[in-house]
Parts: structure tokens; C-alpha cells; sequence
């Protein structure tokens, strides 16, 4: 079994930061990538960025230059770094990473609970 769990949100002002962090834990897996989507009320679930096990990263066009998603291998952790953030950044921040189990090399995708984060003055 293979969890994730994620930390970090809560309520900032406009224009401040906060850090997520999630944490993968079990045995007898390894992770490809790893990342974050959104929810926020009303709208569909939606990627925030995204990175690989040798660092290549993807970010939604709406967070660019903002935030910046980072990962240690060595504790199979990804953070996501958000700057300067703005009122439509609030919503339900979702961790996600694709494993392989083993040792039959079974592929899944695994999701944290959630964390919110709240942007408002």
C-alpha cells in the first residue's frame, strides 16, 4: 500500500506564499511522476504542474512564473512552491504520483486527500 500525504495549505493574503509539500510512503515501489491539480468550486479538477524523476517539469499556463514545483527522490517528496498568490489560486490542492509496484511491475496513479488553499484579504 502506497500513501500519500500532503501539508501545508491554509489561508494566505493576496501576493503571499505557501509551500505544500506531499510525502509518498510504503514499500516496494518506485515513482515516475509526480504532482499537483486543483478543484476549485464549480470547476473541473485541473493540473497545476507536474515533474518527472529526472526533473522535467510542465506548468499550467495560469501559474507560470508563480509557482515552481521541486522533488527529492531520496525521500520521494514534491513541493510546490507558490508565489505571489491571487484570490483564483483558491481551491482543494490535489498531490498525485504514477508508481510501479513490485514486483510485477504494476502501474498505478495514486491521489492525496487534499489540502486547501485559501487566498483572500
Amino acid at each position: 500500500q502506497v500513501q500519500l500525504v500532503e501539508s501545508g495549505g491554509g489561508l494566505e493574503q493576496p501576493g503571499g506564499s505557501l509551500r505544500l509539500s506531499c510525502a509518498a510512503s510504503g514499500s516496494s515501489f518506485s515513482i515516475n511522476a509526480m504532482g499537483w491539480y486543483l478543484h476549485a468550486p464549480g470547476k473541473e479538477r485541473e493540473l497545476v504542474a507536474t515533474i518527472t524523476s529526472s526533473g522535467s517539469t510542465v506548468y499550467a499556463d495560469s501559474v507560470k512564473g508563480r509557482f515552481t514545483i521541486s522533488r527529492d527522490n531520496a525521500k520521494n517528496t514534491v513541493f510546490l512552491q507558490m508565489n505571489s498568490l491571487k484570490p483564483e489560486d483558491t481551491a482543494v490542492y490535489y498531490c498525485y504520483a504514477k508508481i510501479v509496484m513490485y514486483p510485477f511491475l504494476e502501474y498505478r496513479n495514486i491521489w492525496g486527500q487534499g489540502t486547501q488553499v485559501t487566498v483572500s484579504s
